[in-house]
């Protein structure tokens, strides 16, 4: 089952931030159809949040088709978001793990590691020279 964390530094709304976590898990194949979410009462009392917060998130889910609510049962996973390149994973992984390693050994910090990743994964166009 999906544990929900909340990041209160990322300006994203702690619905957006659920959505996006189970999202995540989807595409990793952590989260399968017929899985269930944890209830509305476990992730509020967990990450100390309003229930209609949870609530927002889990119909937003529901109206993606990725979960559906069985009153008195629980929330459950309706549809995967993994495919074939599922398997390109576990290689992937380990590169980035000994990227990873080599980033913390040449004494970044993981802000410092965040901020080479979003600029590379997400490159800002450069002004031209005047």
């Amino acid at each position: 089952m999906i544990e929900f964390h909340l990041d209160t530094r990322s300006g994203v709304a702690p619905y957006l931030q659920l959505i996006h976590q189970v999202r995540q898990a989807l595409r990793l194949g952590l989260l399968r159809e017929g899985d269930r979410l944890p209830t509305v009462k476990e992730v509020a009392g967990g990450l100390a949040i309003n229930p209609n917060t949870v609530l927002k998130a889990y119909r937003e889910l529901e109206y993606e088709g990725l979960a559906a609510a069985k009153p008195g049962v629980g929330t459950f996973v309706t549809k995967t978001l993994t495919d074939d390149s599922i398997a390109a994973h576990a290689p992937l992984r380990e590169e980035l793990d000994e990227w990873l390693s080599r980033a913390r050994a040449a004494g970044l910090d993981d802000e410092s590691i965040e901020a080479i990743f979003r600029s590379t994964f997400r490159p800002q166009p450069q002004e031209d020279a005047v």
